[in-house]
């Protein structure tokens, strides 16, 4: 028999404004999936997915010049671009996304978002409450994003590494190619917070301003791997060496005990001796 559970849209439904129904949010998710409801029927590839790769705009094109032409609005206000039609009757978009209007019924539209900073409506607000699920007044009395803190919320990315660590050695968390940034703002939104600094990002920024469509070419992942001159036996003795040292010194071991830094650099360790990390960012091996 198919397992009954609420389809995704219920599931934000219930899971409230906290990031993946944690909180009260959970009691609601449990009533949803308590509740009877025909079986759930998907296509290929149906629940198998592995890895989530979210493309976040920090600028670019308006959405009125992309999937929300809005032509019933005054001309001031409407997009300079053509409405087309879609393969969903009134799931329209602009004359620029011609291939996208072939596969709306792969995907939603959520033409309703909007944020809700303390008496400022702008950018840099709506980024911390779109990654975060917070409103940025949570941690900034001006309601403006503020450099980032340990007691920032944290990136919808580091939940993910916490809640749902990666069963093989590989990095949980990757963010690439720029820092998210707002003026002289940096990394807001973009860090574990107060979940603490082992669920932060594994950041990857090549050189090149934002208009170098070629800066994706100069990503550098040697540090993923172990250096020519370095062979897996030779890296293994220089940890055997580090504990030889380690032991001499039990009241440093005991001071960061709390800490558990051994289990982290044991993943550190099995991340590039397996070869695993090192091989995610082999593009040309992928399938088409």
């Amino acid at each position: 028999m198919t397992p009954l559970r609420p389809d995704r849209r219920e599931f934000l439904r219930f899971g409230g404004s906290s990031l993946l129904g944690l909180g009260a949010g959970t009691s609601l998710v449990g009533q949803a999936l308590a509740r009877p409801r025909l079986p759930i029927i998907g296509g290929p590839g149906w629940m198998r997915a592995k890895s989530v790769i979210l493309i976040f705009l920090q600028g670019g094109p308006s959405h009125l010049d992309l999937w929300d032409p809005k032509d019933d609005v005054p001309e001031d206000v409407r997009s300079n671009f053509k409405t087309i039609e879609s393969v969903v009757p009134q799931m329209q978009v602009t004359e620029l996304l011609p291939e996208l209007a072939k596969v709306t019924d792969k995907l939603t539209f959520i033409r309703s978002m909007s944020y809700t900073p303390v008496g400022l409506f702008n950018h840099t607000a709506a980024h911390y409450q779109m990654l975060t699920g917070y409103t940025a007044d949570k941690v900034s009395p001006s309601g403006q994003l503020e450099p980032p803190t340990p007691k920032d919320f944290p990136n919808l990315g580091s939940h993910i590494a916490r809640l749902r660590p990666p069963e093989v050695p590989m990095l949980p968390f990757v963010m690439l190619p720029r820092p998210l940034q707002e003026s002289n703002v940096i990394g807001k939104a973009g860090t574990a917070g107060f979940l603490g600094r082992a669920f932060d990002p594994y950041i990857l920024y090549p050189p090149g301003d934002d208009f170098d469509n070629t800066k994706m070419d100069r990503v550098k992942v040697a540090d993923l791997g172990l250096r020519d001159e370095l062979s897996v036996d030779r890296m293994k003795r220089r940890v055997r060496l580090r504990g030889l040292v380690d032991e001499e010194m039990p009241e440093v071991t005991r001071a960061v005990e709390s800490f558990d830094l051994d289990a982290y650099e044991d993943q550190a360790l099995d991340l590039i001796l397996s070869g695993r990390a090192k091989k995610a960012f082999a593009i040309e091996e992928e399938t088409s």
